[in-house]
């Protein structure tokens, strides 16, 4: 069922007022890839009752207040992409397309939604209007002090700016049950794992970070901050956190304790509808869907770490894999959707073939803390998951109604090369049977220099060239025609227009192909690449580092790789540009 957006399905439902209101900044897409879907799922299986209020109108009270007051909190959300990333490009232009509004034009969601929203609520409800409750990969990634780059400068933990309550980071779904059931009990929610909220005092056992002021206006503190803050979120180590806004603090409780399997399969199992609800379906077709309606999640978190991903700080760099029967089942629930006509269009998560992996080790005691796990080279005591994998998508491809399970998700090549045993027969039936036409890998570099601020070190340009070799020789035995896409990345720090001019040799002599399209590094909120942009410096050493701010250099930059001009950016009409929904490291699956 979907949950209720208007007064009429309340009464349906014999409903008279609601427990929680969910207000998004996408269209609502009852789909177990948007977070407000998912996070409503499991409030109504724990007994509460839930509505969603997508893209309302800030302009008036009519849309936020169409379902009433909820009883218990507001929950917001700027949507599945921060809005600042879903409105504006790495240059600061804004976006004519919305994969998330209906119809497709980019005019329903407001800069800064969760902002936005938080006020709008404040703004048309009573003066005794129940807590409002940050959430999702916007409110996720700005929870502390934060470099912008729309603005070229710190920002305020956005519960500041927001005036809300309290903000719920990371996958919530654990904690939002809790904070429902700590408001309804009339009990202090102060202590649940998750959430962030604020303070006139400074609670004892916090580590403190250097203050907002201090942050804002020293990039030294600014760096001891994210690196403090980066090192405690993993559930089994972190600390609670503690950092001045004023005369104020934040307080960062540590995160919420993953969900197992089975608690995960219970998650996915929840019955969504994959579809768009009608109330948005009127005003058009949202585009998500044409990729998340018939794809499968297998699991989340990645430990892959690269510099400029926001997953380790908000999945977390644990990764946590549902069943197989769990991932089964809802293959076959799938064939039964009207709609379906054969294809699942993605197997996967962050990296597809990190599905079943791991290692004991960081089970017990969490990530190493000095140490990566597949960088520079994938670490021993890392436990491949290609053979699970292998196992699922040849059960998948036996479902019945079932014609192709594509794996759409990014593929770590460094992964499979390292994986001795099982690494060339997992591409070798990925090959055969799992790509359309394409298979993407994400190599973003050829210089050794430009992947080591990237967190990419062991991602040499060998290593890609033997990958690409196997793929081409299967693909060839398979009597196939298909390709490898590659995500390549301009102007990320440390990278020169030399450097790029060194990548575009190395992908015409080595790997045949000249990218129609490549992103330009987008300085998001709470990553390392960010951290090095702001402050021009390699945080591992404190030397200066080079990077490109110009709109101009980083267009520049852009055109010698994608071939217009030799890297004179003529006047007129820009390329697109990858958008985070569409890429390796982002899929719209922010909680």
């Amino acid at each position: 069922m979907f949950l209720p957006t208007t007064k009429k399905e309340m009464e349906g439902l014999g409903w008279e007022a609601l427990d929680i209101i969910l207000v998004t900044g996408d269209a609502y897409i009852d789909s177990p890839f948007v977070g407000v879907a998912v996070v409503g799922k499991v409030l109504l299986d724990a007994g509460y009752r839930v509505g969603v209020i997508g893209q309302p109108d800030t302009g008036s009270g009519d849309d936020i207040g169409r379902l009433g007051a909820p009883r218990l909190f507001w929950g917001v959300t700027g949507g599945c992409i921060d809005s600042m990333v879903a409105n504006r490009t790495a240059t600061g232009r804004r976006r004519k397309s919305d994969d998330y509004t209906p119809g497709g034009v980019n005019d329903r969601r407001p800069d800064r939604a969760a902002i936005a929203y938080a006020n709008l609520i404040r703004r048309y409800s009573k003066k005794d209007t129940r807590p409002i409750v940050l959430g999702g990969i916007e409110a996720s990634l700005r929870r502390i002090a934060h470099y912008d780059a729309w603005t070229d400068r710190v920002r305020r933990s956005v519960l500041f700016d927001a005036k809300a309550d309290y903000l719920l980071y990371g996958m919530c779904e654990r904690s939002v049950v809790e904070l429902a059931g700590r408001l309804k009990e009339g009990k202090d929610p102060h202590g649940i794992r998750g959430l962030c909220h604020i303070s006139k005092e400074l609670p004892e056992g916090c580590v403190e970070l250097p203050s907002f002021e201090d942050c804002e206006k020293d990039k030294d503190a600014f760096t001891r901050a994210f690196r403090t803050f980066y090192d405690n979120n993993d559930p089994p180590t972190a600390r609670p956190l503690a950092q001045k806004h004023d005369a104020r603090y934040l307080i960062q409780n540590p995160p919420a304790l993953y969900l197992s399997g089975r608690e995960l399969d219970r998650v996915y199992g929840l019955g969504y509808e994959r579809d768009a609800h009608p109330y948005h379906l009127k005003d058009g077709e949202v585009k998500a869907l044409e990729t998340i309606r018939f794809s499968i999640s297998t699991h989340r978190g990645c430990y892959g770490e690269c510099g400029f991903c926001a997953i380790a700080v908000h999945e977390g760099r644990r990764v946590r894999s549902r069943s197989k029967e769990s991932i089964i089942a809802e293959a076959k629930e799938m064939t039964r959707h009207p709609l379906f006509k054969g294809r699942i269009h993605d197997v996967g998560g962050p990296s597809a073939n990190m599905y079943g992996s791991g290692c004991e080790r960081m089970e017990e005691k969490g990530p190493c803390p000095k140490r990566s796990c597949i960088s520079p080279k994938v670490c021993p005591l890392l436990k491949s998951g290609h053979a699970e994998q292998l196992e699922l998508l040849k059960e998948l491809r036996s479902v019945k109604g079932v014609k192709k399970a594509v794996v759409a998700s990014g593929v770590r090549h460094d992964l499979v090369l390292a994986d001795k045993k099982d690494g060339e027969r997992y591409l070798k039936e990925l090959v055969s049977h799992h790509v359309s036409g394409q298979m993407k890998i994400a190599p973003e570099h050829s210089e050794a220099n430009v992947l080591e601020m990237m967190g990419k070190p062991g991602c040499d340009r060998n290593a890609l060239i033997k990958f690409k070799e196997l793929f081409y020789r299967f693909t060839k035995e398979a009597g196939l025609k298909q390709f490898l896409s590659y995500y390549l990345m301009a102007a990320h720090p440390g990278c020169t227009k030399s450097d790029m001019k060194k990548l575009k040799s190395f992908a015409l002599k080595e790997l045949g192909v000249l990218p129609e399209q490549v992103q330009v590094f987008t300085p998001t909120p709470s990553t390392y690449s960010t951290l090095i942009y702001w402050t021009e410096r390699d945080p591992s050493t404190g030397k200066p580092c080079f990077v490109e701010k110009s709109e101009r250099g980083r267009e520049e930059q852009k055109a010698i790789l994608a071939g217009t001009g030799g890297g004179k950016v003529k006047k007129g009409p820009h390329a697109p540009e990858r958008h985070w929904s569409k890429g390796t490291h982002y899929r719209g699956k922010g909680r």
